[in-house]
């Protein structure tokens, strides 16, 4: 009967008897689809025949190099991603259990080998590892999720705020999905005068040291604000860090600082080579007035950043973001959305939403950072 092997396989046989190797061989020219054969006498001649193409591998435990289960956990070591089939002979049949045991997929007594149950063996070995690798990737991802969830809380910030009359809302995306941290960063602190300082920042470039940095950026602003420090102080000092952290001179920085003051009725903001912040204020929509403060962190080491202050009123909300909301992709427009269309879409909406914004401003191609705040009237 034709044997059910229906792909053609690169099988390494590792057996030193010449009458079972060439039995093995013959009983495969059956399969419907013969594999390749690369055969081996001994452990140390397999081992060294052992390529990254071979798929499987079938090994005898009689060995002249190796006793036990020897030959077998050193075929495992070595080729990891292969499944493996034991050959063993009708007084050493306890040991195919101890070898599935092991790590083996399946073993087979010699004696009882016919062509279509060593290709039924073959592909089940196959079929086997597959889903060993399988459930391996799944419980990896797994813990992988689980990790991330810690360290996503270990590092996105909690906003330290006092006050109950500002309503506080973030969102925070990267534009990667596998990864957890981006190079956006995002925080609130409310200094004991009662002002409250918020920042949006952005690291140029993606990957895990961008990541890092972003993350060091951070920490950096929230500890010199909690520390007193403010306006340009406090930025030549984020220069300062980042000139030394970054892992090549061409990294910058943009970010916005926004400080309210303790009256809740005006905000003095730095641009700091960043988007300009988007305002709502007795119903109007309208992007922050005023040139941008100066170039952004890490390009210029004697750069001064100029003041912007705005009045606020009794209720009004003002969100910093990054540049991954206005390089959204419209589906109707069929480009970026840019700041006019990021106006014009909270303009349509009446109310600054920012799960619905973020929706309705298309494909996100970048990394995203988002700080909402919002004062209520009495």
């Amino acid at each position: 009967m034709t044997a059910s092997l229906t792909e053609t396989l690169t099988l390494l046989l590792i057996e030193d008897d010449d009458g079972d190797a060439f039995l093995v061989e013959e009983l495969l020219k059956e399969a419907a689809a013969p594999p390749r054969i690369t055969w081996a006498r001994s452990l140390a001649e397999g081992l060294s025949k052992l390529t990254p193409d071979v798929q499987c591998v079938l090994v005898d435990l009689s060995l002249p190099d190796a006793t036990g289960l020897e030959a077998l956990e050193q075929v495992l070591e070595r080729a990891p991603d292969a499944a493996v089939l034991v050959l063993t002979g009708l007084i050493d049949a306890h040991v195919g259990v101890a070898a599935v045991q092991a790590g083996a997929q399946d073993y087979l007594v010699k004696q009882d080998i016919t062509a279509r149950l060593l290709a039924r063996s073959i592909r089940y070995s196959m079929e086997r590892k597959r889903s060993d690798q399988a459930h391996s990737r799944l419980v990896k991802a797994e813990l992988t999720a689980q990790e991330n969830a810690r360290l996503e809380r270990g590092l996105l910030p909690v906003p330290l705020l006092r006050t109950e009359m500002l309503e506080h809302t973030t969102r925070y995306r990267p534009g990667s999905q596998e990864a957890l941290l981006a190079g956006d960063f995002y925080d609130t602190v409310q200094t004991p005068d009662g002002s409250v300082h918020v920042v949006v920042g952005d690291v140029c470039g993606h990957g895990p040291d961008e990541a890092a940095l972003g993350v060091a950026m951070r920490i950096a602003w929230r500890t010199l604000v909690l520390a007193g420090q403010t306006g340009d102080r406090l930025l030549r000092t984020l220069d300062a860090l980042l000139r030394v952290e970054r892992k090549a001179p061409e990294i910058f920085t943009t970010l916005c600082t926004a400080t309210i003051t303790p009256d809740l009725g005006m905000v003095r903001m730095r641009v700091v080579g960043h988007p300009p912040p988007v305002l709502v204020r007795d119903g109007r929509v309208e992007v922050v007035n005023g040139t941008p403060s100066g170039p952004p962190l890490g390009i210029f080491p004697d750069a001064q950043w100029q003041v912007i202050d705005v009045p606020l009123g009794e209720e009004w909300s003002i969100m910093l973001y990054t540049d991954g909301l206005i390089e959204a992709a419209t589906a109707e427009l069929g480009e970026q959305l840019g700041v006019d269309g990021l106006v014009e879409l909270i303009r349509e909406h009446g109310s600054v939403d920012l799960d619905r914004l973020i929706h309705a401003a298309g494909t996100l191609s970048d990394d995203l950072a988002v700080v909402l705040v919002q004062r209520r009237a009495t």
